[in-house]
């Protein structure tokens, strides 16, 4: 199928941008890259009757180390990210995660920022914005203004984002020294969309026990879940079965997965706790050795 009509605009900067998305608002769409949206428009999921490109925007394709954060600007791709050593050396969650993104195909052209806020909560990078307490910036006709990940999802395919607002990149808070970390998911096909991912961090004491414990759950309701309960079970713990049991049991409390073509509620809910028990060990292991992989 081919796509409806529209306005086509390409920036060469991020004020252009902002002007353009506030003449146009809801009419506007951004085209960073397109992995979503041109297929949406190709089956007239989405009519927007204008599309706003901003890859000559050369500025937004970055990755930095600053102020105890990783940061992503707009336009640099999931491939950028996997390769990168400094993805690899402070954030190896996150490049595990991107691992699981689509195919290389889809990766050369993804971007991080643009799945995040595509807000489709079966995917990876926001799942790995929650794990770490990220945040998106954007840029308006009121300014710029950091969106922390609680406050940036509604539900599915929604966000806090105006439309005139322009995400210029997603900050990633570096995770502890030591910690160790883990990123599985289970998908009918490699490179389809989760039926469920969970992504670990784990912080050890000096005895072996859990000092910090955080979890994230994509796939199982509107937006990336974060179940506070289990992670508080895991506080000065030893990862023995019966405490991964009660933090199975409370993870499943926290989600609301739905049914669809795909997998059952019910399928999604017993996923859930095997995964993260099974992430929870390997990203123990992680820690164990120093964080190393």
């Amino acid at each position: 199928m081919k796509p409806p009509r529209f306005r086509y605009f390409a920036p060469t900067s991020v004020d252009e941008a902002v002007e353009l998305l506030s003449t146009h608002a809801d009419a506007a769409k951004v085209l960073a890259g397109g992995q979503s949206l041109v297929p949406m428009l190709n089956l007239r999921l989405a009519r927007p009757e204008v599309l706003v490109d901003i890859n000559r925007i050369e500025s937004l394709s970055y990755l930095r180390v600053e102020d105890g954060h990783l940061a992503v600007g707009a336009l640099a791709r999931h491939r950028m990210v996997e390769k990168a050593p400094e993805v690899a050396a402070r954030v190896p969650v996150l490049q595990e995660a991107v691992r699981h993104v689509g195919h290389v195909q889809i990766r050369n052209r993804g971007t991080v920022t643009g799945s995040i806020v595509h807000a489709d909560p079966s995917a990876e990078m926001p799942a790995v914005l929650a794990l770490l307490d990220g945040s998106v910036r954007v840029v308006g006709p009121s300014g710029t203004r950091d969106i922390p990940w609680q406050e940036l999802f509604l539900t599915y395919f929604t966000t806090t984002l105006g439309p005139d607002e322009l995400a210029v990149e997603t900050r990633f808070p570096l995770p502890p020294a030591g910690a160790g970390w883990s990123f599985m998911e289970v998908a009918r096909r490699h490179g389809d969309f989760a039926l469920v991912a969970v992504a670990a961090l784990v912080t050890a004491d000096e005895t072996g026990r859990v000092k910090e414990a955080r979890l994230s759950l994509a796939g199982v309701g509107g937006t990336p879940v974060r179940p506070e309960r289990a992670e508080a079970l895991l506080a000065g713990q030893a990862l023995e079965d019966d405490v991964l049991a009660a933090v199975a049991d409370a993870v499943r409390e926290a989600i609301e997965p739905e049914s669809d073509i795909h997998a059952s509620a019910e399928y999604r809910r017993h996923v859930a706790g095997v995964l993260a028990g099974r992430a929870l060990r390997a990203a123990m292991e992680r820690a164990r050795r120093g964080g190393e992989g």
